[in-house]
This record gives C-alpha cells, sequence and structure tokens, in this order.
C-alpha cells in the first residue's frame, strides 16, 4: 500500500510550484492527472537543458489534453472532478471563473473536492491579478535584499528557489484539507501565494523589526547571529564550508585553527559577539583552511568533531557516498531515453514508502485511457479529438 493511494489529484498547473505539489503527491501514491492544452504543452517540457526537467517534474502523472476554454472541455474536466480529491490549479485569478469553472460550480459536482490555488500573490489584494513568479517572490519577500555581498546588488538564487517553498506548502495545505475533510465531509479552497512561504521560512525579520527596527543588511556568506560562518578556499582550489550555530563547535574550530586565545575573550561566549568580530575570526580559518587539501580539512575537521562540508557541485553530488547510501538520487527508467538519474522522493516512510514508478510522460499520453475510465466511448473520444477538444 502506498500512503496516499486512493487520493485523485488533478494538475492544471504549469510552471513550477504547482506541477511539483503534485508530484510531491504523487511520489506517494496519489494517482495524478496532468492536465494540458492540446495544442500548447506545459512549458517545463522545454524548460532546461534538452528539455530534462519535465522528465523530474511530470513523473508519477498520467497525463492527458484539454482545452478548458471550451464548454466542452469544461463539462469534461467536471466530470473528472467528480470522482477527484483533489485540483491544483494556478491560472491569475478569475480564469477559473471566466471558464465558467469557479470552485461552486466545481462542489456541485463534488462537495468534497479541495481546489488549491497557486497564484504569485493570492486571491485577493491589490496585487492578486499580476503574474506571478518566483523570482517576483523572492524579490518582494526579502531574500534578495538580505542575499549578496554587502558592497554588492541584491542577488537572486539561480534556480526556482520560492517555487519549490511554495510547493512543499501546497502538499502540506493540500493534505491539511483533505484531513479537514474527514471531520467536515467537506472540501475547501486552498488560497497559496508564492510569496507567503519564502517569507516564512525567512525567520522573524518582521518581528525584529517591528520591535528593535533592524533591517536585516547583505552579508555575503557571513551570519549575523554566528562566527566563523564563511565558505573558504582550499590549497587544492576546493572550497568548504563551516557553520559554527553550536558555541561547543565553535570552540572546537578555534582550537583546531589554532587560535584557542579567542575562546577567552568576553565576546566569544555568544553567537552575536562572535559575529561581531566575523573578520578576525574568518581569517584565521582561512589562512589554516588555504595552506591545506580539501582532504586534509575534512578529515581533521571530523577528528577534531567540528561542523564542515565540502562545497559540492552536482557532479560531487552523484558522486557522494552518503547521498548514495540514502539514494537521494536514484535511476529510473524512461522509455525515451533510457535510464535516467533524478532526485528520488524526498523522506522514507519505513511502512507505507514512495517511489518513482515512471518519468514524465508524452504530452496526452493517456488521454483515451483516463476519459474511457470516466464513462466515454472510444467514438466519443475520437470526435473530441477532431473538434480539438482534446
Amino acid at each position: 500500500m502506498k500512503a496516499l493511494e486512493g487520493v485523485r489529484v488533478l494538475d492544471l498547473a504549469t510552471l513550477f510550484a504547482g506541477p511539483m505539489a503534485a508530484m510531491m503527491l504523487g511520489d506517494f501514491g496519489a494517482e495524478v492527472v496532468k492536465v494540458e492544452h492540446p495544442v500548447r504543452p506545459d512549458s517545463s517540457r522545454g524548460h532546461g537543458p534538452g528539455g530534462l526537467w519535465w522528465k523530474m517534474l511530470g513523473r508519477n502523472k498520467r497525463t492527458i489534453t484539454l482545452d478548458l476554454s471550451r464548454s466542452e472541455g469544461q463539462d469534461l474536466l467536471l466530470t473528472l472532478a467528480r470522482d477527484a480529491d483533489v485540483i491544483i490549479e494556478n491560472f491569475r485569478p478569475g480564469t477559473l471563473e471566466r471558464w465558467n469553472l469557479s470552485y461552486d460550480r466545481l462542489r456541485e459536482a463534488n462537495p468534497r473536492l479541495v481546489l488549491a490555488r497557486v497564484t504569485g500573490f493570492g486571491q485577493f489584494g491589490p496585487y492578486a491579478r499580476r503574474p506571478g513568479f518566483g523570482t517576483l517572490a523572492e524579490a518582494m519577500s526579502g531574500f534578495a535584499a538580505m542575499t549578496g555581498e554587502p558592497d554588492g546588488p541584491p542577488t537572486l538564487p539561480p534556480f526556482g528557489l520560492a517555487d519549490g517553498i511554495c510547493a512543499l506548502a501546497t502538499a502540506y495545505a493540500v493534505m491539511t484539507a483533505l484531513h479537514a475533510r474527514e471531520a467536515t465531509g467537506s472540501g475547501q479552497v486552498v488560497d497559496m501565494s508564492i510569496i507567503e512561504p519564502i517569507l516564512t521560512v525567512l525567520g522573524a525579520q518582521p518581528t525584529i523589526y517591528d520591535r528593535l527596527g533592524i533591517v536585516p543588511p547583505r552579508t555575503g556568506n557571513r551570519s549575523v547571529n554566528n562566527a566563523p560562518r564563511n565558505t573558504y578556499r582550499c590549497a587544492d582550489g576546493s572550497w568548504v564550508a563551516v557553520s559554527t550555530s553550536a558555541q561547543n563547535i565553535a570552540e572546537r574550530v578555534m582550537r583546531l585553527v589554532g587560535r584557542p586565545e579567542c575562546i577567552a575573550e568576553p565576546w566569544f561566549a555568544t553567537g552575536a559577539g562572535r559575529a561581531e568580530h566575523a573578520a578576525e575570526l574568518d581569517g584565521a580559518v582561512a589562512a589554516w583552511v588555504g595552506a591545506r587539501t580539501r582532504d586534509e580539512v575534512l578529515a581533521a575537521f571530523e577528528e577534531a568533531q567540528a561542523a564542515v562540508a565540502p562545497v559540492y557541485d552536482v557532479r560531487d553530488v552523484l558522486a557522494d557516498p552518503q547521498l548514495a547510501a540514502l539514494d537521494a538520487v536514484t535511476t529510473v527508467e524512461d522509455p525515451e531515453l533510457g535510464p535516467l538519474r533524478m532526485q528520488n522522493v524526498m523522506f522514507r516512510l519505513s511502512g507505507t514508502p514512495g517511489e518513482i514508478r515512471w518519468t514524465g510522460r508524452a504530452h496526452g499520453e493517456d488521454t483515451a485511457e483516463v476519459l474511457a475510465e470516466a464513462g466515454l466511448t472510444p467514438a466519443e473520444i475520437e470526435a473530441l479529438r477532431d473538434r480539438g477538444v482534446v
């Protein structure tokens, strides 16, 4: 048995948060049907080198095509919604309503349906109808303003950070709504904006500003909460990252790098005090690390029980023995490309584990099968194809 076996999800969303949330549900056994336009496939099919994003983002999903702007397509979605538990969509607010697919109408078809609406800024408010992308959330949440070097520009991540965080939050929200349904018997709407989850994970900044008037500065790799904390270059040109969030770890690091006298300083007793002397502490660690190869640094830190990690690129990730032991990057057979390596499901359940059953399928590959399950005959499906509805 799979953890989410029996949960049926219609994925109407496109890049990236909504489809990734549906992927996460599918990883643990939910039956996910990806709905795409008949002639305009999901943009993720062509995203990135070789269009390989789709192979991951579309995994564990059956794929159908449906023109939701046409009345016949809307009727078909209502038919599919009758047996669904969840619909995930990320159209601009008002789009489903314009297509006569408001939540009220969807509820008429299925009162237990959970509708997850993922947008840049939520379903209401002055920005609700603006286009919403993760980059905008990264900028407006405060993330970019505090990321980068002190004398440099605000820095954006080179990947979908806000979308990924929102995907996790959306999957969590869907499961929360499904659990509530067990008590109430009714579905509900999940109003998820991309900006709010990343705002939450940035921590207590609003509270700190509210009480103390402090605006977080850009500090590069340093932290205002502890030191030494940075990336350091080794003698062989590779890099390591050091963290001293715990006081005893900070003390071990300074003993290791030959500066035990720092530990006796009154300012060393707190993370904030150490952060005020980050230049001195960083200099000591950088000099020590810079005189040794990465292997020597890692071995010495491990012996001292201090916190260090190599700075990996994707090649290192694929070669790491710990990640290999966890099968964090697994191999899945793809009918077009053969064996494909991709991130595995994100966590392990001892009794009902997740699984990647297949990679992203071809555009509309399962249309006939899914519509037949909904009660349509082969002749009706072919007629819909001829009219461009599917």
